[in-house]
């Protein structure tokens, strides 16, 4: 089983790169978490779930093993299957996924694409305890804070501006403010990502 490949990025995709390690080349299906991290990279250590079905085996990688052990952790739940589990990954990062287990936020998850009412409650009822290990484990943070009103003023701002409701929503995740930042403040910190 592959479970880390470290090599030259030879494609690039939002949802797929081929990595040449050594003469090879692995094409690894990735998340935009993932994308936006290695978009400038010309070479990329990427965490690799393996997953074998009848008719073909296919790679998933992320760029941080706590990614990997949502993603696996997401996959035990009845009904979600990778494409599924990719996408959730590719809209919350892995500790605010954790933080919206733990704090048993179905709302926010039934958010996600994909994902409905029954699923996210689903999903908070069989991975709330397991999140909270693998926050410990993985030192993944879990008092995330719940989304403010300038969070949703900045999303919304970022889409008038002609940004993909996805490019808005990791912009977000990674910008670093404090946490009662005005929206002017969030948005010029989400351009400056955006821009890179």
């Amino acid at each position: 089983m592959i479970a880390l490949l470290r090599g030259t990025l030879l494609d690039k995709s939002l949802n797929r790169v081929i990595v040449d390690v050594n003469g090879v080349g692995y094409q690894v299906h990735i998340p935009l978490t993932t994308y936006y991290q290695i978009a400038d990279a010309a070479s990329a250590t990427l965490h690799i779930h393996t997953h074998v079905r009848e008719d073909a085996l296919q790679l998933y990688g992320f760029h941080t093993s706590a990614d990997r052990e949502m993603f696996l952790l997401l996959l035990s739940i009845s009904g979600i299957g990778p494409k599924v589990a990719l996408n959730i990954i590719s809209h919350m990062s892995s500790a605010d996924l954790c933080a919206a287990l733990q704090n048993e936020d179905a709302k926010l998850l039934a958010t996600l694409p994909g994902i409905g009412k029954k699923t996210a409650e689903r999903l908070v009822l069989e991975l709330r305890e397991k999140a909270a290990r693998l926050a410990a484990d993985t030192g993944t943070a879990t008092t995330a804070r719940p989304p403010t009103d300038a969070d949703d003023d900045t999303l919304s701002a970022l889409i008038n501006l002609g940004y993909k409701e996805k490019q808005a929503r990791m912009a977000l995740s990674k910008i670093d403010v404090a946490a009662d930042a005005d929206m002017g403040t969030r948005l010029k910190a989400a351009l400056k990502i955006l821009s890179r």
